[in-house]
């Protein structure tokens, strides 16, 4: 039985590189980078992924797990939890999706620590395994799955630091069922290291907030579907942002904030790229034998303008009860051309906030247009005040 076919198919979809090479990128320069495991890149919550896939330094909410775990030590309520769901390359299929349980909780005393974890469960959908023939042999239901734990803490006033373990485990062939003789399925353990400064200016008579934040992510080792060979990068990532809150009146708030990612994966030798064969199989070879950390490093050398993509986005806030955001997400042609504006809403109570984000593509063609967004958060002081324990 083979199920190669399906699960480069399956793989593909999942990177979902915007729309491949459009007919003007036909050159030696496009090179995206590619990493296994790549569910592990997908924006969870919908506030994030309506400013433009950002929230390395937005204010700590819930879902800081994915952005920036140092968070959670300046969050005001004693805790908080959200669930996630989205559809994903809708345009393409309609049985594939991604959902996101997170939360946190402030523990010691002193208001300066929280104790934090998450669970994304990707699912492939429904797969039709094939031999080499084609004929259909059986059906599978291929998924990714990562859960990890945090912790954070403030170092000063203004500062804090967060780490999070995570484990990882991949199955596209629904944990070697079709019995292929091969393993389907991989497992690794990744670390993210974390900061956040965050400090209230007064400009003019208002007191603002501004705030940085960074996130090393996904450090860990790498993942193989065939026994240990054919090894691939776990997509380590860089990213860094900033935010600015102002009041532009009484219960009425902006936040403008911008992040950069820097995947931390060396990009794959290209054929094109050397004179001949043997050239290439070397380099090759060379980049499958490269450790984790050694490929951190040689990432800064490869096109590292070109290799970088950013997100700006707002968020207008009234009363902390209704909101309004959008944002842009830009990333080189020649590096995959995943281009799009995030648009989206809140509505918040003292118990529930339901936040909902849309995605327009700007580049032709991509599968990622029209996706849709949901999370549903719930917050602890809110549960609290409802039964009158303050």
């Amino acid at each position: 039985m083979k199920l190669k076919k399906s699960i480069v198919a399956i793989a593909l979809m999942a990177v979902a590189l915007s729309a491949l090479a459009q007919d003007d990128i036909k050159n030696t320069e496009f090179n995206p980078v590619t990493t296994g495991v790549t569910s592990l890149s997908i924006t969870p919550d919908a506030r994030g992924a309506s400013m433009g896939d950002l929230g390395a330094a937005t204010e700590a909410d819930a879902n800081s797990q994915f952005w920036n775990p140092s968070k959670y030590a300046f969050a005001y309520s004693q805790a908080g939890v959200s669930l996630s769901y989205t559809p994903w390359l809708r345009k393409i299929v309609n049985d594939i999706y991604l959902a996101n349980l997170s939360g946190y909780y402030k523990v010691g005393g002193g208001d300066n620590q929280a104790v934090s974890a998450s669970l994304r469960y990707f699912s492939l959908g429904e797969v039709m395994a094939t031999d080499g023939d084609g004929a259909l042999q059986a059906t599978i239901n291929p998924f990714e799955m990562a859960v990890d734990f945090g912790y954070s803490r403030k170092l000063s006033e203004k500062f804090s630091m967060g780490v999070a373990l995570r484990y990882i485990y991949s199955d596209l062939g629904y944990g070697s069922a079709m019995n292929t003789g091969e393993s389907s399925s991989a497992s690794a353990f990744a670390a993210d290291l974390s900061g956040y400064y965050t400090t209230f200016p007064v400009v003019g008579r208002n007191e603002c907030q501004w705030s940085l934040g960074f996130n090393l992510s996904n450090i860990g080792s790498k993942v193989s579907y065939n026994k240990g060979n054919d090894p691939a990068y776990l997509p380590a990532n860089l990213k860094v942002g900033t935010a600015f809150t102002f009041p532009l009146a009484d219960f009425n708030n902006l936040t403008i904030a911008l992040d950069a990612n820097k995947l931390l994966v060396p990009a794959k030798p290209r054929l094109a790229d050397f004179e001949d064969n043997l050239a290439y199989d070397d380099a090759l070879e060379e980049w499958k034998d490269k450790s984790s950390i050694s490929g951190i490093f040689d990432s800064f050398s490869d096109n590292f303008a070109k290799r970088i993509t950013y997100s700006l986005g707002a968020e207008y806030a009234y009363n902390q009860q209704f909101f309004l955001r959008g944002g842009y997400y830009y990333e080189s042609k020649y590096a995959g051309n995943r281009q799009y504006f995030g648009l989206g809403a809140g509505f918040s109570l003292n118990v529930l906030k339901i936040d909902a984000s849309y995605m327009i593509a700007t580049a032709q063609n991509s599968p990622l247009d029209q996706t849709l967004r949901f999370t549903l958060s719930f917050d602890m002081d809110g549960i609290k005040g409802l039964f009158g324990n303050n």
